[in-house]
């Protein structure tokens, strides 16, 4: 997704018990409210540079990375179609609102970088539909059914706690599930991490595992000149890996792209 813009793993109960597999199956996993705010202000803080990702509804730009127009809480793209769903998602619950016209423009730019049809009545439409809670509906729901709940089923799948699922869902939000258009996608990412370590599900360490995703993050980043700051990765994820912060427990300090943050609760 975004350069402004930008985890996961609620234990299954069957992580290895290892030195280093860190998991306690009894910890809460990212669908816990608590984690899922945690969740939501990490990536908020790689994709808006900031911790207020309530405040992100409104925000739309083309950042030039070759998606189009990126907007809202975790950078849903007019280039890669989550724009296209929230917008229809939108219309769904409040038809006849003032973005519900923009649907064929949207369509028709799906898969390129293009404005047509959408320009400055678009993005000031986009903004003030912010206003609206049906459309932030609109935009938690496209997330967490894109990218929040496959990435933390997957997570807990590979008997990963919540840092894990939130790693996987950190992964789905910049990358998406499949790859497309010279861009890595998750699923390649977690069969690269497999071939290189077996995940806590499998009896093997987490620690170990979440590294070998995480470098097959870091290449799968450096392929996209769009994308090629690896900080959200190495002053970040791997900070709370190395840290053994299994179950994303605060206080929680990283950087990205050279900004600090930091979590104190809950």
């Amino acid at each position: 997704m975004t350069a402004l813009v930008t985890a996961l793993v609620a234990l299954s109960g069957c992580s290895a018990s290892g030195a280093g597999s860190g998991s306690d199956p009894a910890g809460p996993g990212l669908d816990d409210p608590a984690k899922k705010e945690i969740a939501m202000q990490l990536v908020s803080s790689a994709e808006n540079s900031t911790l207020d990702w309530k405040g992100q509804y409104k925000y739309i730009q083309d950042i030039g990375d070759g998606r189009g127009y990126t907007a809202g809480i975790i950078g849903f793209c007019s280039g890669t179609g989550d724009m296209l769903k929230v917008v229809e998602r939108y219309a769904a619950t409040r038809p006849g609102n003032p973005l519900e016209r923009f649907l064929p423009a949207l369509r028709a730019v799906k898969g390129s970088d293009a404005h047509d049809g959408l320009g400055r009545p678009f993005t000031d439409a986009w903004a003030k539909a912010a206003a609206d809670a049906a459309f932030r509906s609109a935009q938690d729901a496209e997330r967490d059914h894109s990218y929040f709940d496959p990435a933390v089923r997957q997570a807990k799948d590979d008997g990963l706690g919540a840092l894990g699922q939130f790693i996987y869902y950190d992964a789905y939000v910049m990358h998406g599930a499949a790859d497309s258009g010279g861009t890595v996608g998750f699923r390649t990412m977690r069969r690269e991490a497999l071939a290189a370590a077996e995940p806590p599900s499998r009896g093997g360490d987490e620690t170990t595992y979440l590294n070998a995703f995480l470098d097959a993050r870091v290449t799968a980043i450096r392929k996209e000149p769009s994308h090629s700051d690896v900080s959200r990765i190495e002053t970040a994820q791997r900070v709370f890996v190395r840290e053994g912060r299994f179950r994303l427990e605060t206080p929680l300090k990283w950087k990205v792209y050279g900004d600090s943050y930091r979590i104190d609760g809950p």
